[in-house]
């Protein structure tokens, strides 16, 4: 394994970690982005309050509609789930990290603002491109389960399972 290798594999590691802490946060309201008290287990939903109080721009109505409804809340979840176990374990990365750019790219265009320390690009936009990237490297092999991953049968039939 390489430098460039391992570098991969560490940057799929970081970016699971964001999205699986995510979903810990808003499960059980650890006290960072998500109080205490206002967690899922305490039947507040997990997104409400972002789109109804945060979504900016020409999608506002759109996103502002969708607060508070229980399949969003459970799509929500279980994509910040899927995506980070996928990147985390380094399995079925290619899906993980097709969803997690689109999930990305979703927040991005519900709070439509300029970003406010660059007049083009957030963080938002630059996770995507990093997970993008993941879909064309198999950083998956590196510092996880992928290698072995790989060697299923029906993940050999389907490639995208990768």
């Amino acid at each position: 394994m390489g430098k460039s290798d391992c570098l991969l594999g560490l940057l799929r590691l970081a970016l699971g970690w964001i999205f699986f802490w995510a979903f810990l946060d808003k499960v059980f309201g650890l006290g960072f982005s998500t109080k205490a008290g206002h967690a899922l287990i305490n039947g507040v939903s997990p997104t409400l309050s972002f789109l109804k109080f945060a979504t900016k721009g020409p999608f506002t109505h759109f996103y502002q509609s969708l607060a508070g409804n229980p399949a969003v809340d459970w799509l929500f979840m279980l994509g910040l789930l899927f995506v980070g176990l996928t990147l985390i374990l380094g399995i079925a990365v290619k899906l993980g990290s097709f969803f997690g750019a689109l999930m990305l790219l979703i927040f991005y265009s519900a709070a439509f603002l300029p970003p406010t320390t660059n007049p083009f690009v957030d963080e938002h936009i630059v996770y995507s491109l990093i997970l993008l990237s993941f879909i064309f490297s198999n950083p998956g092999r590196y510092l996880g389960l992928g290698s072995f991953w790989q060697k299923i049968a029906l993940v050999k039939r389907f490639p995208l399972l990768e």
